[in-house]
């Protein structure tokens, strides 16, 4: 068993983390959100700026951090359980607004022949789209509980260590 680490390098550890883990969720979130507006999808647009959000917060708890502010770790805790709630919001919004409609339009004459002649009727083919986007949105929301769950959970575990290294500075 490892000794418990000096609270300094428990600070510099989860400011590494946490700036990390913000960058990344405030670059591809941007990203994604301009590829959607650029789409007209104005919804996942939004959505995408709301992620940015969170990201953002998570940086603004390593600026707090990196300046002796022990508060900063409610920052980075606030930030895991908003980006949870904003994927579990827009997971659930999609879980409920199924449009099988849209699966019949995108299937081309070419996949239509492919799975015909592998003795898939298009019902069945229906079927198989609609049980991939429920297990899909549902893995989605199930991935990001744990994953944001036990972010946060790690940040909340580290503030004593956080908070006795910004007194002592």
């Amino acid at each position: 068993m490892q000794p418990p680490l000096l609270s300094d390098e428990a600070l510099m550890r989860v400011y590494r983390l946490a700036r990390r883990d913000g960058m990344s969720v405030l670059i591809i979130a941007s990203i994604f959100s301009l590829f959607a507006a650029m789409m007209g999808d104005m919804g996942g647009a939004m959505i995408g700026l709301t992620v940015a959000g969170a990201g953002a917060l998570e940086l603004q708890g390593c600026h707090l951090l990196r300046e002796g502010e022990p508060r900063g770790v409610r920052w980075l805790i606030t930030s895991q359980l908003a980006l949870m709630s904003v994927i579990l919001i827009y997971c659930l919004l999609r879980l409920l607004n199924f449009q099988p409609e849209l699966v019949e339009q995108a299937i081309t004459p070419q996949m239509r022949e492919v799975f015909t002649e592998a003795g898939y009727t298009t019902e069945m083919i229906k079927k198989l789209i609609e049980k991939i986007y429920y297990l899909t949105y549902s893995l989605v929301g199930i991935i990001t509980i744990i994953y944001q769950g036990m972010m946060a959970r790690h940040y909340y575990l580290r503030r004593e260590a956080i908070t006795q290294a910004c007194t002592e500075e």
